[in-house]
């Protein structure tokens, strides 16, 4: 990438999302253009592309389909408006993107299955070390496979893969296969005293008196809160209740209830007008109370959009 078009990629995403991506998408983007045909033929096996923001990685001036507001490119119905997709991951809509919980910076990797259950990831720090789990959970699936010609030839293109990977990143960890997936992959987040506990399982950068006193991220019994908010959200007289304590707080000057309600209606809004209406007006309030209007006019953008059959807006050239 020429230092050129790489100013082109930054410039674009300052000015149209409010984000200054980190070094370590660049490091994708390097590693994915290093490959050779072997190595490209390993990311497909693999069920893996670049998608959502690394299209105008290949072309900055690429323009959204008429009407249709360009920060919606890449991003599935459930994407909280702090994750930024970057790849496709596999099966039932698996996708990474970069995490921008500050509204500003990149905070790492979050991913999850749209198509299925459970929550979202944030264990990965950056694109490679997300892809790099990938690979190693494919060597280790390969140990319950007949052990072959064929399984042979298909950990040796998965070597070839991860000695590209790691010339870029992770070339610090000699660990393969269930070994890494322990030491790497498994591990249980820690405790994080500057987020809350939200319903998709990332949790939310912020601090301040919530009406359940929320745990801190990684500190709640993740069913049993579930299970609580899940009857709270389906029972109309408590979600109005709730809903106005959230806008009381936020004028008040402590915007984190609407914040955490606000994520946990968006992620639970299966299809429901409602609460998509009022997820989007708790976090648009309490990201303009953060001091994060980027993702603000994300929320926003998201949620004019919200019902569009397909993920991709993009124009297949420059307008």
């Amino acid at each position: 990438m020429s230092l050129t078009s790489r100013v082109g990629i930054e410039e674009r995403f300052l000015r149209d999302w409010g984000f200054e991506l980190p070094e370590s998408i660049f490091r994708f983007w390097a590693f994915l253009g290093s490959l050779g045909p072997v190595e490209h033929h390993v990311i497909r096996d693999l069920d893996v592309s670049p998608v959502g923001i690394m299209d105008l990685f290949a072309d900055a001036g690429l323009r959204p389909c008429d009407g249709i507001d360009v920060r919606v490119h890449g991003r599935y119905y459930r994407d909280p408006p702090e994750l930024l997709t970057f790849m496709h991951g596999g099966s039932d809509g698996l996708h990474h993107g970069l995490w921008f919980d500050d509204g500003r910076n990149c905070n790492g990797v979050a991913s999850y299955y749209n198509n299925d259950g459970g929550g979202i990831d944030t264990r990965s720090g950056t694109p490679l070390e997300a892809l790099r789990a990938i690979l190693e959970r494919c060597w280790r699936d390969l140990d319950d496979e007949v052990q072959d010609e064929e399984t042979f030839a298909r950990r040796s293109r998965l070597g070839l893969l991860r000695d590209a990977l790691t010339v870029h990143e992770t070339g610090d960890r000699p660990e393969v296969g269930i070994a890494y997936s322990m030491a790497y992959d498994a591990i249980v987040p820690s405790v994080d005293f500057g987020r809350l506990t939200t319903l998709d399982g990332a949790g939310a950068l912020v601090t301040g008196e919530t009406a359940l006193v929320r745990p801190a991220h990684g500190q709640a019994d993740e069913y049993k809160f579930a299970t609580y908010m899940y009857a709270l959200l389906e029972d109309p007289v408590a979600l109005k209740a709730s809903v106005q304590d959230a806008r009381r707080r936020c004028s008040a000057g402590d915007p984190a209830e609407a914040l955490v309600l606000g994520r946990d209606l968006h992620w639970a809004s299966d299809g429901d007008s409602v609460r998509e209406t009022l997820a989007n007006e708790l976090l648009v309030m309490a990201y303009r109370a953060l001091d994060r209007p980027s993702l603000a006019e994300i929320a926003d953008a998201h949620h004019r959009h919200r019902s569009l059959p397909r993920v991709t807006v993009l124009e297949t050239k420059e307008a």
